[in-house]
């Protein structure tokens, strides 16, 4: 073969394998990252749009959040269709972790639980001493009240809370719609209704109309976020190490310091409590 065709030949060789190698790298890279099945509450607040970024300059690994109610999320991952966990609902995850779905579950951060409604207060929540009080008060009026009705996380929370209260929320004012958080509180700004609300998602809305947060403070809405763990031996084909770099990341002085400093409108949302 004459030379200059053999160089021409070399070099056409030379372009494929680094066209290949090049390609190669590309999907390495596109691997990197993680699925987390997380809650409506984080995502809706902007949470996620503050720290992601932070973790994945610091370990070059991205995450593609799943929001959903926290009992999608747990459904999402005991299939096997994400590889890490990261939502509200501490009896939940602890049940999770004991049915061999997950390793281990970690406390990252927590806010609290607001009850809202119309600033009229019909019920007289507002003087209301415990939150079960408010809630009886609310059934007792008979005022409408909007409920994600969705197994979230938060709906899960409010029922408890019913129950506390020795009532079982039925008829026309009680309106369980089976939405997210922020769908919720604008279909009970429309309805002046009362709706229970995480904090920060209720910082986040703008559409509040008449809506005002009436009750607050009580102890019995703590609302603690848990990191999980998924099982390896049940879900081997999950990003397990890269999500072992996410976890431990939430939980380490520079996961819990980008918590602390996201804010909505001067306001901090989460406070980091990892032990």
């Amino acid at each position: 073969m004459p030379l200059n065709k053999t160089k021409t030949a070399i070099t056409i060789l030379g372009l494929g394998l680094g066209m290949v190698l090049s390609l190669g790298s590309q999907a390495q890279d596109d691997e990197r990252y993680i699925t987390l099945a997380s809650t409506t509450s984080t995502e809706q607040s902007g949470l996620f749009d503050a720290i992601i970024p932070q973790f994945r300059d610091t370990t070059g690994i991205d995450v593609h959040v799943v929001a959903v109610g926290t009992g999608q999320a747990f459904e999402i991952a005991r299939r096997g269709d994400a590889d890490s966990l990261l939502v509200h609902d501490t009896a939940g995850e602890e049940q999770f972790v004991a049915d061999g779905y997950a390793t281990e579950r970690r406390d990252v951060m927590v806010n609290d639980f607001v009850i809202i409604g119309p600033s009229d207060d019909p019920a007289g929540i507002g003087e209301a001493d415990t939150v079960d009080e408010a809630f009886s008060m609310i059934a007792e009026a008979e005022a409408p009240f909007a409920s994600r009705g969705d197994d979230s996380g938060t709906n899960r929370a409010e029922l408890r809370l019913w129950e506390s209260a020795g009532v079982e929320p039925n008829g026309e004012w009680y309106r369980e719609l089976g939405s997210g958080m922020g769908p919720t509180l604008n279909t009970a700004a429309g309805m002046d209704a009362y709706v229970m609300s995480d904090r920060a998602t209720w910082v986040a809305f703008d559409n509040r109309q008449n809506l005002a947060i009436l009750f607050e403070g009580d102890e019995a809405l703590f609302n603690q976020y848990g990191s999980l763990l998924l099982s390896e031996e049940r879900h081997p084909h999950l990003k397990h190490d890269l999500a072992q770099q996410w976890h431990e990341w939430l939980l380490s002085e520079a996961g819990q310091q980008a918590m602390a400093d996201f804010e909505v409108k001067g306001q901090q949302l989460f406070f980091p409590n990892a032990k």
